[in-house]
């Protein structure tokens, strides 16, 4: 029965980065964000529902989900926000669950389950440990800017409308600092693999 690890941060930290090493590394790793892709393509009920509440301007010409767009909507305001989650989040964490309960019948090493918004779903409960994914602010909004196009406010913002990074290192039960280079990361890394090998 395999033990399940959470990996959660916020913007620009890294956590797709770590995940990614981890494919690498043979690990099974359940991504929150691609399940969620899945629940809101074109022809999917989730995104019939989407555009009904926030309008067909989160479509793009080929009537898929402009995620640019509807992230803009969402953290333009609280209520957008929680409007968002609730069409969309119940459907992904049902996915989730269904495909961490799979893996946990399963032989071998840990498995992962990557969700940026781990805690403020609740899918915490899903999981045996969270390792948490962070950087300095100004590293996160470079990363973030260069990757996405936004600007440095528009970034900030979404900062400012996630969980608290205060409240999540609290809550985690280790912390990775990928303020550095990648080596370092990797380092850090292997040496939390380690303590479950």
């Amino acid at each position: 029965m395999r033990k399940i690890i959470g990996i959660t941060g916020g913007i620009g930290t890294g956590k797709s980065t770590v995940s990614a090493y981890l494919k690498e590394q043979g690990y099974p790793v359940v991504d929150a964000d691609q399940i969620a892709r899945k629940v809101t393509e074109k022809g999917s009920a989730t995104l019939a529902e989407l555009a009904r509440n926030f309008g067909s301007g989160i479509l793009d010409r080929d009537g898929g989900l402009d995620r640019r767009r509807m992230a803009e909507l969402a953290f333009s305001s609280p209520e957008k926000k929680a409007r968002l989650e609730a069409i969309v989040t119940s459907r992904v964490i049902a996915e989730t669950a269904a495909r961490i309960r799979e893996l946990r019948q399963e032989d071998g090493p840990v498995a992962f389950l990557d969700a940026p918004t781990l805690y403020e779903t609740g899918s915490d409960v899903l999981v045996d440990e969270v390792w948490l994914v962070t950087a300095d602010e100004s590293v996160r909004v470079r990363r973030a800017a260069d990757r996405d196009g936004c600007s440095e406010a528009e970034i900030r913002r979404r900062i400012r409308s996630q969980m608290s990074e205060e409240e999540k290192r609290c809550r985690a039960d280790y912390i990775i600092d990928n303020s550095d280079g990648l080596e370092q990361l990797y380092t850090r890394i292997r040496a939390l693999i380690k303590k479950h090998d």
